[in-house]
């Protein structure tokens, strides 16, 4: 995973804004963090783009390459395994009204059936899985791993966990 930093003027830069784009059509981009620089007339945009290298993946509706298939890509016991991720992520898209890959890309969720994470550090390691995601999703993806039923709450603590009872 790598970085790149961008600046642009809140009133305008068509050089600095073809550049951005330019750079995200071209790179296989994981996330795009922003914050406004309130700054008088000189006022921008600072942008930081977190990409691995490469060009960017094929998705639905781009030319190219076909999807990958994580049927034959993986071992038999890791399809399983990916089968239940997609399910919980399918869930909790649904629950948050957002896209699929919001959640977790298929290129991660097959990485986590593949390693096997036991720990936040390591499911930390796959590319794209930073310290929001783990803090959002990671005990429900750790807990899928070790073979717990897919949660409807995409943010469940532990589905192992037993229920507490509520206070009376």
């Amino acid at each position: 995973m790598q970085l790149r930093f961008f600046s642009v003027r809140a009133t305008g830069d068509r050089a600095a804004e073809e550049e951005l784009n330019r750079f995200l059509r071209s790179h296989r981009v994981l996330a795009v963090g922003r914050e406004f620089v309130p700054a008088g007339p000189g006022s921008y945009w600072a942008l930081v783009v977190e990409f691995l290298e490469g060009p960017p993946a094929e998705g639905p509706g781009k030319s190219g390459g076909a999807r990958p298939d994580y049927k034959q890509l993986l071992a038999p016991e890791d399809f399983a395994v990916f089968v239940r991720l997609r399910q919980w992520r399918k869930a909790a898209a649904e629950e948050e009204g957002v896209p699929l890959y919001t959640i977790f890309t298929n290129e991660q969720l097959a990485a986590v059936a593949r390693l096997r994470p036991g720990t936040k550090a390591e499911l930390g390691s796959i590319a794209g899985v930073g310290q929001a995601r783990l803090e959002k999703y990671g005990e429900a993806v750790l807990g899928l791993v070790r073979g717990a039923e897919p949660s409807t709450d995409p943010r469940s603590p532990d589905p192992d966990a037993p229920e507490r009872e509520e206070a009376r």
